[in-house]
């Protein structure tokens, strides 16, 4: 009996393994972004804005000088943006951040009238908009006034108070060349380079070995903790298209002036506020809030200051944002910042905030800013009226809304 359980066992075969089937290039390419199309959306819109202008302009938007300005012009909504992202993201809105801005910018065009020296004028001007944030914040974090009705508020004293400044001389113009140059001047190059910008595409192979270096660190962690991560093929390719974008745009800026100084500027608010939402407890804080308000108290989290710190943050922006809207221009009018708002709220929703709150990017913003922005720039270079331009930008940010709802509800 035992010889024929032995033969019964030796007539089993092991189990034969299921071969994967090896995915084609396509459905490889295809996969990641289908499963992350709100993050690649915005990157496909803008790249689909870049090439319709150009053709439509004749490659005029493409040219190097237009460019150029359009980084220069994106500054100002960048940082309000970045701001306005952490107010979103804790489910609260800031509505006054564009009277504060054209404010702010307007008391630093007196205060360089006046004769006060640009090291003194820029840290007031800062400073003025955190006390700004922190009025607001406290209204809505210890009073509870909803953060509409205080923004809102807020926007009809700011504009009130911008419009009492400037009553008596009207346009202030600003004659500051220091100032002038923080959102007008270029990095200077090396010297006797000619030709192209030698600094600027330095500073683009760098950023681009940096990216790489950075990815590589990044998987090699993810790997380590037996996270999923893409193909190797696909990521050799994604940061090879990403070093080709980094330094074709580092060509673009060489053949004009370089980088502008308001690159660098937008750089190291970007970098500041990547670190704080991804590297530290108060980042976590600030999207367990956005997540769930109350179970993020009952975990401990203190609210109210998290809430201060979100609204200082924003206002603090919206003065950063005022001074280099006004020194772009090189004047302050009683009609600036006008609509900032909507483009820093419009620009964190197409950069993929949730409408629901705990979700959202910095680094996405800034696309958001620049989708936005290239949209203005684009039809401005077409010759179309600033009716329609409000009317585009309105289908776009609601197109923007209904897409983080539909893909948030197949999720």
């Amino acid at each position: 009996m035992s010889t024929q359980i032995q033969a019964d066992r030796g007539d089993r075969k092991p189990p034969v393994k299921a071969s994967k089937k090896r995915k084609s290039p396509g459905r490889e390419l295809w996969n990641p972004i289908r499963n992350n199309i709100r993050s690649y959306a915005m990157f496909i819109a803008l790249i689909g804005i870049f090439l319709f202008f150009g053709i439509r302009t004749n490659g005029l938007f493409l040219s190097p000088r237009n460019i150029s300005d359009l980084v220069n012009q994106t500054g100002y909504v960048a940082v309000l943006a970045m701001g306005m992202t952490l107010i979103l993201i804790i489910r609260h809105i800031d509505l006054s951040v564009g009277y504060v801005a054209g404010f702010l910018g307007a008391v630093a065009a007196i205060l360089l009238r006046d004769g006060w020296p640009v090291y003194s004028v820029i840290p007031v001007v800062l400073l003025l908009g955190m006390a700004i944030g922190l009025y607001q914040g406290f209204l809505v974090a210890k009073v509870g006034v909803p953060a509409f009705v205080t923004t809102l508020a807020g926007m009809f004293m700011f504009r009130g108070l911008l419009s009492l400044i400037t009553a008596g001389s009207g346009t202030i113009i600003v004659r500051n060349e220091a100032f002038k140059a923080v959102s007008n001047g270029f990095i200077p190059d090396i010297p006797n380079s000619s030709g192209i910008h030698l600094l600027t595409m330095i500073i683009g192979a760098l950023l681009a070995v940096l990216m790489v270096t950075s990815q590589f660190r990044s998987r090699k962690t993810a790997i380590s903790y037996q996270f999923e991560v893409s193909s190797s093929t696909l990521f050799i390719l994604k940061n090879l298209i990403l070093s080709i974008a980094i330094l074709g745009v580092a060509f673009v800026l060489a053949k004009y002036k370089g980088i502008p100084w308001t690159i660098l500027i937008v750089s190291v608010v970007l970098f500041l506020y990547y670190y704080l939402l991804n590297k530290t407890r108060l980042g976590r804080y600030i999207y367990g809030i956005g997540g769930n308000a109350e179970a993020a108290e009952l975990s401990g989290v203190n609210v109210q200051n998290v809430t201060l710190f979100c609204f200082a943050s924003v206002s603090l922006m919206a003065a950063l944002g005022g001074i280099l809207y006004t020194s772009r221009l090189a004047s302050a009018a009683p009609q600036a910042g006008l609509g900032f708002e909507m483009d820093a709220i419009a620009s964190s929703y197409i950069g993929g905030v949730s409408v629901s709150g705990g979700v959202g990017k910095v680094t996405n913003t800034i696309i958001g800013s620049l989708v936005i922005m290239s949209l203005t720039n684009g039809m401005n270079l077409m010759g179309i009226d600033i009716s329609y331009q409000y009317i585009v930008k309105g289908i776009i940010f609601i197109l923007a809304v209904a897409f983080d709802v539909k893909t948030k509800k197949q999720a």
